[in-house]
């Protein structure tokens, strides 16, 4: 089942296509990847998904429901969440506030102070992030900061999760953690849709990927398909 769909994409900034005619598909339950080039849009698709922006053409459909012009809580209250591709977290306040907040607002209904609160503790403890619960976002590694940012937005309760760079400045370890995270938040039965330039993550968690070049998209396939690829070989990967 599709859980997210776009057909014929599209968004000037004006006069650059940034994203360009662009059809895709997530299936519930997958880990979908994202790839490309820097300034390929890869962000910009997933602002134009999350309702950051609104697309020039095309229609972008969640569980089976256009969103394409919906505002961002609207969305995320339809059952979407996202992170940042630069960590967007409340740096002076601790971090089971931020995660809290996500329980709190997030959610079509609201949630009541004592089971948002229940809620949020579950998730630090998901994340790895008890022990810190108290300490100010802002004073965690990166790493961490990135955790804040993923409990968050599962405590809106998405079924599909975008997750912008989530491995981004990590080292190895942190990058070999954060993939059994991801898969962790799959199995927790979230379909996760992810760009990522590690491409030792990317390869080893997706099921699918995506690969976006100049705003188009120029492959659609399995990790081996991705990865054997002439044409995505020469203009992303290379020999």
């Amino acid at each position: 089942m599709r859980i997210l769909e776009g057909e014929g994409v599209t968004k000037y900034f004006g006069g650059l296509a940034a994203v360009s005619n662009v059809d895709f598909h997530v299936d519930q339950g997958e880990i979908f990847g994202l790839i490309g080039p820097n300034g390929a849009g890869k962000t910009t698709l997933f602002n134009l998904i999350s309702g950051a922006f609104t697309p020039k053409s095309g229609v972008i459909k969640f569980k089976g429901e256009k969103i394409s012009g919906l505002k961002p809580y609207k969305i995320c209250r339809m059952g979407m969440a996202r992170t940042f591709q630069e960590v967007k977290i409340f740096g002076n306040m601790p971090v089971f506030q931020n995660v809290l907040l996500g329980s709190l607002f997030g959610t079509p209904s609201g949630m009541a102070s004592a089971n948002a609160a229940k809620e949020a503790t579950e998730l630090l403890d998901f994340v790895g992030l008890s022990a810190v619960k108290a300490i100010p976002a802002g004073g965690l590694t990166l790493a961490n900061q990135k955790r804040v940012e993923v409990a968050r937005a599962l405590a809106t309760k998405p079924e599909l999760l975008l997750l912008d760079e989530v491995m981004a400045g990590l080292n190895s370890t942190e990058t070999a953690e954060t993939m059994e995270l991801v898969t962790s938040i799959r199995d927790r039965g979230v379909t996760v849709f992810m760009i990522e330039h590690v491409m030792r993550a990317i390869m080893g968690v997706c099921d699918r990927i995506m690969v976006l070049h100049h705003g188009e998209k120029i492959a659609d396939g399995t990790p081996k398909e991705i990865a054997t690829s002439k044409k995505v070989i020469e203009v992303y990967l290379g020999e």
